[in-house]
């Protein structure tokens, strides 16, 4: 009896991991499917989870906060990002030459090569981030990234 209560608790473990793990991935099989054989960014854009997004921006906020006030760490704090022009998001950051060289502002495009390759963008920043490689998780992080600050 009692070997068969673990063998279940064993399988009830298992089905809660692989139910938590697909709410996880912000329903990423799903909407891959839905975006159809050759997504543009645009279509990236519309799959776009901000929830998502949220938990992949964990990964940048051992160097970026992003919150109205935080003092800048490894890099500046992108609270209120989108929109602004390139490299001037904290007035006490020192930004590399390179990202000031790309001028422009913050649109979910520019974002999107930032995110995918820095150093492609801007050759010799100072940013060590290897970039997203995948379009549906930079969406994501591009999403939730514009809801804060706006």
């Amino acid at each position: 009896m009692t070997a068969m209560r673990g063998v279940g608790c064993v399988i009830a473990l298992a089905a809660l991991t692989l139910t938590l793990s697909g709410c996880g991935d912000g329903g990423r099989a799903e909407r891959r499917a839905a975006l159809g054989p050759n997504p543009t960014f645009a279509d990236y854009r519309k799959a776009a989870d901000p929830a998502h997004g949220a938990r992949l921006f964990n990964a940048c906020a051992g160097c970026h906060p992003i919150s109205p006030g935080a003092l800048d760490r490894g890099g500046p704090n992108l609270f209120g990002i989108m929109g602004k022009p390139v490299a001037t998001a904290s007035r006490r950051f020192g930004y590399s030459g390179a990202l000031r060289a790309v001028g422009g502002r913050w649109t979910p495009e520019l974002m999107d090569r930032w995110v995918a390759d820095p150093r492609k963008l801007a050759p010799r920043t100072s940013m060590n981030f290897q970039g997203i490689g995948d379009p549906l998780d930079r969406a994501d992080l591009i999403a939730w990234m514009e809801t804060q600050g706006r």
